[in-house]
């Protein structure tokens, strides 16, 4: 099995060679990238070019490791108990399985995405090596040890908010999404928006890639935030002569609440915009 990627995403060479080479080595691949580079979409669609199905584990800073392979609860046991329900003499009824063990015990080989693993205390990565190295886990309250039937592709996406532990990189294959350029972004463009405008696109492209390159830019907007713009501006018919506006004066682009998503940056393109007016 090969990805080379899918009609709805566009991968780069690199990447496929990235994905190609954590399948092979049945290792964990391991994604960075600015937000808004495909991180996740990636896990989806190598699914859907492998034809596998997709388990989602989505990370939040409140998520511990145990929690992918089960979660045992016991309050609820004892409340039933005190109640004589028949139920709570099985303690397999109070174990809710976690998304490993749902890949683990998946009939067909699957994709399994573990999503912002950054976003986790820093001892969650560690604390899934063993897991993740052995492909088993042990059930202390059935006595049970969970294999897996065939080893999960793993995806892991990582917005590089913490460092991530070395024991645990070592176990990856690692692959850093470069922001797209700007010949990748009109690839890319083209599947979102098979009937657009090219000269709409190169222009548009030209303000995005600019805007992104000001100095003292707080969050540089993502890909999926140039696709939100792109689609405004067809739906608002925006003039390609506004587009192309090069006074200094107007420096912050039409519909610009797609691009700019915090108001500092707004803020800079209005003092930009009033020092070029001063001086002008």
């Amino acid at each position: 099995m090969k990805f080379e990627g899918t009609k709805d995403y566009v991968a780069t060479d690199d990447l496929k060679v990235a994905v190609n080479a954590a399948v092979t080595l049945e290792r964990p691949l391991l994604v960075k990238g600015e937000p808004g580079t495909g991180k996740t979409v990636l896990a989806e669609e190598v699914a859907k070019a492998l034809g596998m199905p997709l388990i989602t584990w989505h990370v939040k800073s409140t998520t511990k490791a145990a929690q992918g392979l089960y979660e045992y609860d016991a309050v609820a046991r004892l409340r039933d108990s005190q109640l004589g329900e028949e139920r709570a003499t099985d303690v397999s009824n109070y174990i809710k399985q976690g998304k490993l063990w749902e890949a683990f015990t998946s009939e067909e080989r699957p994709v399994l995405l573990i999503d912002e693993i950054d976003k986790a205390d820093i001892e969650f990565p560690n604390d899934l090596l063993q897991e993740l190295d052995r492909m088993e886990f042990f059930v202390y309250e059935t006595g049970e040890t969970v294999r897996a039937r065939q080893r999960p592709v793993i995806v892991i996406t990582s917005n590089n908010e913490k460092e991530l532990p070395d024991a645990f990189l070592r176990r990856c294959f690692f692959h850093y999404i470069q922001f797209p350029g700007e010949e990748t972004m009109k690839d890319i463009v083209d599947v979102h928006f098979p009937s657009i405008k090219q000269d709409l696109v190169r222009d548009a492209l030209t303000r995005f890639y600019a805007l992104r390159e000001t100095p003292g830019l707080k969050k540089k907007p993502s890909t999926s935030e140039l696709l939100d713009w792109l689609k405004l501006l067809m739906v608002e018919d925006v003039d390609l002569a506004t587009l192309r506006e090069q006074d200094p004066r107007k420096a912050i682009p039409p519909l610009h609440g797609a691009l700019l998503k915090n108001e500092q940056d707004v803020h800079l393109f209005e003092r930009l915009a009033f020092l070029a007016r001063r001086q002008g």
